[in-house]
């Protein structure tokens, strides 16, 4: 199955930015709260990208809420969803991202997808990648599909992972 594509764009048209910044703020007061709790300094930032909110933790070291591999942050991002959830009564796609870690990894994955594409180009052969999270296939696909080739998610979680095809 692959999964559903997103945009950067903006502002998508449909998109309801003042529920979309309400989310926001209930995400930013939930992890305002969490970071008082955990005696952790750090800035919050909220912004609308695409039909999705977006709320940045900057400052002060944040290794802690990030994990190996994120996995603390994918956490407290799904913590976050709820509490919106529980808040509005509707499903939240918010992003939540600390210390610039998926900024960053944004960029690595986007050369691992158009690196791989470039392989697959040249071998012809079908690429599977490691398995990652629901973010990082995401960008992967996007960097797959600029590159003009085709991808597909495969597996389950936590083993999912993308598979890069050849050009038909």
């Amino acid at each position: 199955m692959v999964d559903a594509p997103e945009s950067d764009d903006p502002a998508e048209p449909g998109t309801d930015i003042e529920a979309l910044e309400q989310e926001g703020d209930i995400a930013a007061d939930y992890i305002e709260g969490l970071l008082d709790i955990a005696d952790f300094d750090g800035d919050i930032d909220m912004d609308v990208e695409g039909d999705r909110a977006m709320v940045s933790v900057v400052g002060a070291t944040l290794d802690e809420l990030i994990g190996e591999r994120g996995e603390v942050l994918e956490a407290l991002q799904e913590l976050t969803r709820l509490a919106v959830h529980r808040t509005t009564g509707t499903r939240s796609r918010l992003m939540l991202d600390i210390g610039g870690f998926r900024e960053q990894r944004r960029k690595t994955l986007t050369r691992i997808g158009a690196d791989a594409a470039e392989e697959v180009k040249k071998t012809g052969e079908v690429k599977p990648l490691q398995p990652m999270t629901p973010f990082e296939r995401k960008v992967v696909h996007d960097a797959v599909a600029a590159a003009g080739l085709r991808s597909e998610s495969e597996g389950e979680e936590p083993n999912r992972f993308v598979v890069v095809y050849p050009a038909d």
